[in-house]
């Protein structure tokens, strides 16, 4: 049924553009239980609509280009003329599924101010999505949405892991790029 036809049910509106609706006449007149009808099938079709299937929309595999990224530290130095932040002590930075820690952190923001770069030194643990990494340093690109772990990496995942050089996270795919790498795979038991 039509939304103009369960609107019909309801009642006719006044043309003086009021928006008064009329009274009921004639035929209308003689079924009350027209406007019970229209409300039953208004209903049914707001619920219809509302379970009715979607479209699938995908989900990205990790969950950090939307958001703020949230900060913790011992300390926190702001330079606001050269847009320049830095944390020390015990840093924790966290954007969705990813977290960083290390001792210290330099921030790159424009004058909004949204945060653009970050790197990390000192020795970093970062974490995305059940991959586990280790290295002297790191560099997050968020215009770019890359995650660099440079200086002697080390990523496992369960009872795999790989040493590589350097290894580059897209964080929009979950793409992993290493180089000069090493390491140990697991293979299932027969």
């Amino acid at each position: 049924m039509s939304m103009r036809r369960v609107l019909s049910f309801l009642g006719r509106r006044d043309r003086s553009g009021l928006g008064q609706p009329k009274p009921l006449a004639g035929a209308r007149a003689r079924a009350p239980n027209r406007l019970l009808i229209g409300a039953v099938a208004l209903a049914s079709l707001l619920v219809s609509t509302s379970f009715a299937p979607q479209e699938a929309a995908a989900e990205p595999l990790l969950d950090v280009a939307k958001g703020d990224v949230n900060v913790q530290a011992d300390k926190l130095e702001v330079d606001v003329a050269t847009g320049i932040a830095v944390l020390t002590g015990q840093v924790l930075l966290q954007k969705g599924d990813m977290s960083v820690k290390c001792p210290k952190v330099e921030l790159k923001f424009d004058t909004s101010p949204h945060l653009n770069w970050a790197k990390g030194s000192g020795g970093v643990v970062a974490d995305v999505r059940g991959v586990h990494g280790e290295a002297p340093e790191v560099e997050l690109d968020l215009k770019k949405q890359v995650l660099e772990l440079r200086g002697g990496v080390k990523l496992s995942r369960g009872q795999g892991w790989i040493q590589a050089d350097k290894a580059t996270i897209e964080l929009a795919t979950a793409r992993v790029t290493a180089t000069q790498v090493k390491g140990s795979i697991p293979v299932p038991k027969p």
